[in-house]
């Protein structure tokens, strides 16, 4: 007998999405490692929420509260949102599995752009549904009327704004258009907000104030990227009281750690240091793009969101080939050739301090100049 002839056909067919931040596999790592492949806060998470942590060791012999209340309570007073408009999760991807566990039946068709996060189309296919893609355009946009064209007979769409890789964040307009003719359509559309913490306040096109307007709009959040707190896996959905309610019956039971929480709570209350935050990325977003950009042979993708997507083909090096002269200075960026829709000459930089900048740009002019 072989157990693996024992699983669902589908499971079985199934392969692990690439990601980045991978220092743990690299043999360098024993010394201090560059990471700009993960796009996560430079600055680390607030100290409050280390603070909170160490704080709540206490915690630790006791079962968290399967509810999370008292982060809805925070995230709530934070956002303007009822608890009931929230579900928590151990981290935004265990949102993304369980709204496709929750609507995805088998064969279900669900629309998704190329390209984007990788997460979404796997955790399809693990609900057995088919995945359709939306190419983007050249310059890397959602062709909103397409979108909308394409969505017809669709079950769900998946959206990522800014977007992961490109770093485009996506029209206020486009999207409203895109959920009210998705809503007579009876398709549900997902839209991640994973990176919106980091957009330019002027070109902020959050739906998070239209949720109670639309039934079939929900929105994810996360305390991984801007919030800093990617080890502790914590992230959350909105979207309106029914919709909630259904996905919360396919939550498993304390999925949230109690140091998690507490993080996560102390985190959104440090207003200064997220101010900081906000600050950091927008000085270094123009610096590093200035940077990049003087660069021969670089075509960097202009940002919303705290990464910058980078063609180096006039280089004449491959992504996995910088990746790897990159890794003798130290430094780690995302080789996104995984990315449906990229090829092996697109790499992705996260944007992270001023020296650290200066020590990427430097490291790249020697190896490509």
């Amino acid at each position: 007998m072989k157990i693996e002839n024992l699983a669902k056909d589908h499971i079985r067919s199934l392969k692990p999405c690439i990601h980045g931040g991978e220092v743990w596999q690299l043999e360098s790592n024993k010394k201090k490692v560059l990471d700009f492949s993960a796009n996560v806060n430079p600055l680390g998470p607030s100290p409050k929420a280390i603070d909170a942590i160490t704080e709540s060791f206490w915690k630790i012999p006791f079962y968290p509260d399967s509810n999370t209340t008292s982060l809805k309570k925070a995230i709530s007073k934070k956002i303007g949102i009822s608890p009931e408009n929230l579900i928590v999760g151990n981290g935004s991807t265990e949102i993304i599995y369980l709204f496709t566990e929750v609507f995805i039946k088998e064969n279900d068709r669900v629309l998704i752009p190329a390209p984007t996060f990788g997460e979404y189309e796997m955790a399809v296919l693990k609900a057995n549904g088919r995945v359709e893609y939306l190419p983007l355009t050249h310059d890397f946009k959602i062709d909103a009327k397409e979108f909308i064209r394409k969505i017809k007979g669709v079950k769900a769409a998946f959206l990522c704004n800014p977007n992961n890789p490109t770093g485009l964040l996506i029209p206020f307009n486009d999207l409203i258009n895109i959920v009210d003719k998705a809503e007579k359509n009876n398709t549900v559309i997902f839209i991640d907000e994973d990176f919106m913490d980091f957009a330019p306040k002027e070109k902020d096109s959050s739906l998070i104030k239209e949720i109670d307007s639309y039934q079939n709009l929900f929105i994810l959040k996360s305390f991984t990227k801007f919030f800093g707190l990617a080890g502790l896996r914590i992230g959350y959905g909105i979207s309106n009281r029914e919709a909630i309610e259904i996905i919360s019956r396919a939550k498993i039971p304390w999925n949230v750690n109690c140091l998690a929480e507490a993080a996560a709570i102390a985190a959104l209350e440090d207003s200064e240091f997220s101010d900081k935050t906000r600050r950091l990325i927008e000085e270094e977003r123009e610096f590093l793009m200035n940077g990049l950009s003087q660069i021969k042979g670089l075509n960097v993708v202009p940002s919303d969101a705290n990464f910058f997507l980078i063609n180096i083909k006039k280089t004449g090096l491959k992504a996995k080939e910088l990746k790897s002269k990159l890794l003798n200075f130290g430094i780690l960026i995302r080789d996104c050739d995984s990315f449906k829709g990229l090829d092996e000459y697109y790499i992705r930089v996260a944007i992270r301090t001023r020296n650290e900048n200066e020590y990427l740009i430097e490291a790249l002019k020697k190896v490509i100049e």
